[in-house]
């Protein structure tokens, strides 16, 4: 069986409340749209890399390092919302990815595994999970991941799940942190973009309950890499110092 055919989108929108014009944030000298989509191209899986933006400054500036960019409409509430307008008028591609624009650090490993997870014709969404530290067990900044024997899983939260009833039982449970990156078949992110926000999404805020509310399993690929997302004009240094120490 050939591998289905998968497209990365990275949605970039240039408003922003806590940085504006994040996409275009210099770091290390290149804007930080041009990290993640160099990123994508490193990880050699997918047949075409499109940044999915809303503003022009932003499509020129993808088209002058070489990249493809598609204008979307600014009414899109969301990322998932911007690479399902990408996506519906595509049907030829089977598999979409969504990687977020302001991970300038994301793993091209992680990224293979994700689109490797479609190999298997069952598997309808997925996204990745990583092992979670002690420190961050107690965090809602940090999302957990509950996963089923087959990697599929069983719930998202910001809060430390599973409970260990008895302390003596905790090293039979491992402990997964969610990594926000997501893949689609495209009739299930068509659909996705379709429904309706969920009760337990708008409790936890996380929109990927919405797919387990609506019985769209999602299966886990495990990776231990990690990024830096950068979410105010102070993470560009974080993200800098990072690179060097690689």
């Amino acid at each position: 069986m050939s591998a289905p055919r998968t497209v990365a989108v990275i949605p970039a929108r240039y408003a922003s409340t806590r940085f504006p014009g994040k996409p275009l944030a210099l770091i290390a000298g290149r804007p930080m749209i041009e990290h993640v989509w160099r990123r994508c191209q490193e990880a050699g899986v997918f047949h075409e890399v499109v940044v999915a933006t809303d503003d022009i400054r932003i499509q020129e500036t993808v088209e002058r390092f070489g990249g493809k960019a598609v204008m979307t409409s600014p009414e899109c509430a969301t990322g998932t919302d911007r690479v399902a307008e990408v996506a519906r008028a595509r049907p030829e591609v089977d598999v979409w990815v969504n990687v977020q624009g302001d991970e300038p650090l994301v793993d091209p490993a992680s990224l293979q595994v994700l689109a490797g997870l479609f190999a298997d014709a069952s598997v309808e969404m997925g996204t990745l999970a990583r092992p979670l530290e002690a420190a961050e067990e107690n965090s809602p900044h940090v999302v957990k991941a509950v996963l089923a024997l087959n990697g599929d899983a069983l719930y998202f939260s910001r809060s430390t799940v599973p409970f260990i009833r008895e302390p003596g039982e905790s090293g039979a449970v491992k402990r997964w942190a969610h990594l926000g990156l997501y893949g689609y078949r495209r009739n299930t992110l068509l659909r996705l973009a379709e429904l309706s926000a969920t009760p337990l999404e708008q409790a936890e805020k996380l929109e990927q309950l919405r797919a387990l509310e609506h019985g769209i399993r999602i299966r886990c690929g495990r990776v231990t890499g990690r990024s830096v997302a950068v979410d105010v004009p102070e993470d560009v240094a974080r993200v800098e110092a990072a690179m060097r120490d690689r």
